[in-house]
């Protein structure tokens, strides 16, 4: 199993951050002179594997390895894209890391055995820059740059590929450390449940359980800070000078508009396994949305679904976050799901508004509940039992909660069992 440490890195003094700037300013020249080269010869039907020799130019600033890590990852970025081209998925060849003008995304990777990080009191990381800059900044022949760093592990592991960025906008160097975690790290679940998750981006998360259980995550104000923020980005953007087409203040946007999405993103999946795991929830299905978002694309439900809540994304870390609870996680098509009334099984007269599901037959009940609710159904082999009265969960910018509700809890406000449940 594969985690990452994340923790911020610290120069010491002022010589050693010029020192390490200069490192990642190389690293990032490297990855775009060798991305001109293989986009040339892509667009020109050449082979983007036949590129020249970067060693002799950027050794004495990186050291050999380091260009090699960063040729490898660009070898990586360019196999990725092809893989993509190959299953008929739209994909863009690989990019530059920004430019002179406008400045350089300063990053670079340290090969798995080039580096060392104590962790204590005294955390620090070493990590090989080329002659040319021990040299200069009086490093010594054998010495490394030495970096404070601040944080702690989370995962103890076989260490991998070190990736370090400077971000401008705050002024800081971050660490991205890959670790092998063993498998018998890994928590096996409680029982033999199930549950099915319909994703979308008003309610992020609609789940049904096998044992009952019901929870609804809202998003609507999420997407709304988003949207504001968005907003925000265009007004500036459109002030720009001709030939211009960022700056450090949108910059800073777009990271925190990043950042606070995935933020809560993280949070909402984190609380979601945990309470399907204390269920005893050993499979979780997800619905598989390529041919729904084929069918019923718009500009709303592209920038709902891939630029705010990241569709994709959302999956992956939920893979992730299931996997060290021992949980299977499963997609299936939903077709229909959403659609569908639970009781009569019609699916073309039935109507949605807003949160609301209605059939001719009477029904009516909540449209993702009752779609997590049919999804599990269809694809569940254990009996489901009859749902529970559903748990709504609001974010408040550090833990998904709800609003406060006269005898209940805080953090669990819930709505009407009657409109929400299928088994009625």
């Amino acid at each position: 199993m594969k985690r990452v440490n994340t923790f911020e890195v610290v120069p010491q003094t002022e010589n050693d951050k010029e020192c390490l700037l200069r490192l990642l300013d190389a690293s990032a020249s490297l990855w775009n002179e060798l991305t001109y080269e293989r986009r040339q010869n892509y667009f020109g039907d050449g082979d983007v594997w036949d590129t020249s020799e970067y060693r002799g130019r950027y050794n004495g600033v990186v050291g050999s390895a380091t260009v090699q890590q960063v040729t490898r990852k660009n070898s990586e970025a360019w196999r990725s894209f092809f893989a993509l081209k190959e299953k008929g998925e739209y994909a863009n060849p690989p990019s530059y890391w920004g430019n002179e003008e406008d400045g350089r995304e300063l990053r670079t990777y340290i090969r798995c055995n080039q580096y060392t990080i104590q962790w204590g009191k005294r955390s620090r990381l070493e990590i090989p820059v080329g002659q040319e800059l021990k040299d200069e900044y009086g490093l010594g022949y054998h010495e490394r740059l030495r970096l404070e760093v601040r944080g702690n592990p989370k995962w103890d592991g076989k260490q991998g590929r070190l990736e370090l960025e400077y971000d401008e906008v705050s002024d800081t160097f971050r660490a991205f450390q890959p670790v092998t975690v063993p498998d018998s790290r890994l928590d096996s679940p409680l029982a033999s449940e199930e549950a099915a998750l319909d994703v979308g981006a008003n309610n992020l998360v609609a789940c049904s359980t096998t044992t009952g259980s019901q929870y609804l995550y809202d998003g609507r104000e999420l997407f709304g800070r988003f949207r504001e923020t968005t907003d925000e980005i265009a007004r500036l953007q459109s002030q720009l000078r001709e030939g211009r087409y960022s700056s450090k203040r949108i910059r800073r946007l777009y990271r925190q508009r990043t950042k606070r999405r995935d933020h809560a993103q993280n949070a909402l999946v984190r609380d979601l396994v945990e309470r399907l795991y204390d269920e005893g929830v050993v499979t979780v299905y997800v619905g598989d949305l390529t041919d729904v978002l084929e069918t019923h694309w718009s500009v709303r439900v592209n920038e709902k679904t891939h630029n705010f809540w990241a569709f994709k994304k959302f999956i992956h870390r939920l893979a992730c976050v299931c996997e060290e609870y021992g949980i299977s996680l499963e997609t299936e098509s939903e077709a229909w799901t959403s659609q569908t009334c639970p009781e009569c099984g019609n699916h073309e007269e039935t109507v949605r508004h807003g949160d609301t599901l209605t059939c001719p037959c009477g029904f009516e009940g909540h449209a993702d509940l009752t779609a997590s609710e049919t999804f599990l159904r269809e694809n569940s082999d254990c009996e489901v039992r009859p749902m529970a009265r559903p748990v709504r969960f609001e974010w408040d910018d550090h833990d998904w909660s709800g609003k406060p509700h006269p005898h209940e809890s805080p953090k669990e406000v819930r709505t009407n069992p009657q409109v929400a449940s299928v088994g009625r």
